[in-house]
């Protein structure tokens, strides 16, 4: 299975979970809100995490493989993408193109436009945001 196969099932399920990876191997689980990534040259899934001290931010930081699972309103679909991760943060991205990813991110993993942009914006940067982009290695799941 490839990516392609589950887009259109990312594209219309943000419920996530994902599991990152501990210094001792073990997974840390965490839900997000997922999305299939809108940016140039990516087919994968996207999500953004709100808070970039958040201990799933410093284990990709560390260790950039993650999987990411979206499940259908009911639970009986699913969708599951293992691979490694590209981060964008305010460290190593302008904050201009940051803004700008951070809406197009939004609008991916939600199908819709946040009432107030500009308080979005301003909350991203306080809690130092981080929008992390999966490059598939492994796709599976069950989509009827």
């Amino acid at each position: 299975m490839e990516f392609s196969d589950v887009r259109n099932f990312f594209s219309s399920n943000h419920r996530g979970v994902i599991n990152t990876f501990r210094r001792d191997g073990s997974a840390q689980t965490s839900i997000v809100v997922a999305g299939a990534s809108p940016f140039e040259g990516d087919d994968g899934p996207v999500f953004v995490i709100v808070r970039g001290t958040s201990a799933k931010a410093r284990h990709l930081k560390r260790d950039n493989r993650c999987n990411v699972m979206a499940v259908a309103d009911d639970w009986r679909q699913f969708a599951v993408v293992e691979g490694t991760v590209t981060l964008h943060d305010y460290q190593n991205t302008d904050a201009e193109e940051m803004r700008q990813m951070l809406r197009t991110a939004f609008r991916a993993c939600g199908d819709h436009e946040h009432p107030d942009w500009e308080e979005y914006d301003r909350a991203m940067v306080q809690q130092d945001a981080v929008i992390v982009r999966v490059q598939p290695n492994r796709v599976y799941g069950l989509i009827r």
